[in-house]
């Protein structure tokens, strides 16, 4: 079966946005893709507090994850990580369905 799994620093950098924003009490992110980016799909995260028809709902390290039907064809078994490094900060993605990535690792193919 497909998952969604999130770090350990990727689920606190979650918690960190959801408290300083002061969301909602079971907020939790969705995940998917959108055509686009200079290698022909780029992810796409946003903030929820429900989940919509047809949705696909994970929960890894206590982060809710939200993936419509479409976007799971294409991020299943995927890692969502966070770093922080010289080179920058902000959230990769780990995914096995992708046969390409661009440099800055926020666009792939398939």
């Amino acid at each position: 079966m497909a998952a969604i799994t999130v770090t350990e620093n990727a689920a606190e950098e979650i918690g960190r946005i959801i408290e300083e924003q002061e969301l909602e009490s079971g907020t939790g992110i969705r995940f998917g893709v959108k055509g686009g980016g200079c290698s022909g799909f780029s992810y796409n995260i946003s903030f929820e507090t429900r989940e919509a028809d047809g949705d696909l709902v994970f929960e890894d390290r206590g982060v809710r994850i939200f993936v419509d039907p479409k976007s799971i064809l294409y991020v299943s078994d995927t890692m969502i990580d966070y770093e922080k490094g010289l080179s920058g900060r902000g959230f990769q993605f780990k995914n096995p369905n992708a046969a390409g990535t661009c440099g800055c690792g926020e666009s792939f193919s398939v």
